[in-house]
This record gives C-alpha cells, structure tokens and sequence, in this order.
C-alpha cells in the first residue's frame, strides 16, 4: 500500500496557478494625440526650410510653431537631431548647424501635440 501512494504522488503532479484580476482599471481616458510632419529634400546649402519647401503631395505638411505642439522631432537622413541643432517657429525651421545637410538628404520634422 505504501508503494501505491508513492506511485500515485509521482503520476499525478499538481501545479497550483495564482489567480490573477483581469479586469483593467484606469483613472482618466488616454489622451488624443495627433503627429503632424513635414518633409523637405535638402539642397546641398540650405539651412532654412519653409513651407514652400515642402514636398509635394504630403498632406498637412506645414511647419507649425513650437507654442501649438507638444513636442517636436527632427530627422535628417533618418538621424535624431538634437534640440540644439534647430529652431523652429510656424512656418520655417532654422537648423543652428555650421554647415548645411548635403544634397538628397531628407528633412523630416515630426510634431505631435497632445
């Protein structure tokens, strides 16, 4: 009989699980956020980007001012600039840099507001 209940304990394994709530509980409601962007083909020299810049056929691909948005991202060439290479204000982007991106480069000015 003791052989029987070792085999028992060995045959039938329990794995006890934790219960876990599943219901979600949250305070406030997710903000709407809304990511403009504005695209422009660097020149070779240029340092100054406005709206006529733009490439055409992107909808909503002005530049607006810094005091409408909640943050800004700039690319170049797909690379993150950092805050202090740029300026922007509505309507024109001013990169602070001592020289100009080179020419193809793409310009990709993100904005999203909260």
């Amino acid at each position: 009989m003791i052989n029987k209940r070792r085999s028992d304990r060995y045959n039938n394994p329990k794995i006890m699980l934790p219960t876990i709530n599943s219901k979600t509980f949250r305070l406030k409601l997710p903000a709407k956020v809304r990511v403009y962007e504005y695209f422009a083909i660097a020149n070779g020299y240029q340092k100054t980007f406005t709206d006529k810049d733009a490439v055409k056929g992107y909808k909503n691909h002005r530049i607006l001012s810094y005091k409408d948005v909640s943050f800004m991202n700039l690319f170049i060439n797909a690379v993150l600039q950092p805050e202090m290479n740029y300026k922007v204000d509505e309507g024109i982007l001013i990169l602070l840099t001592e020289d100009a991106p080179i020419e193809g480069a793409t310009i990709i000015l993100q904005m999203i507001k909260v």
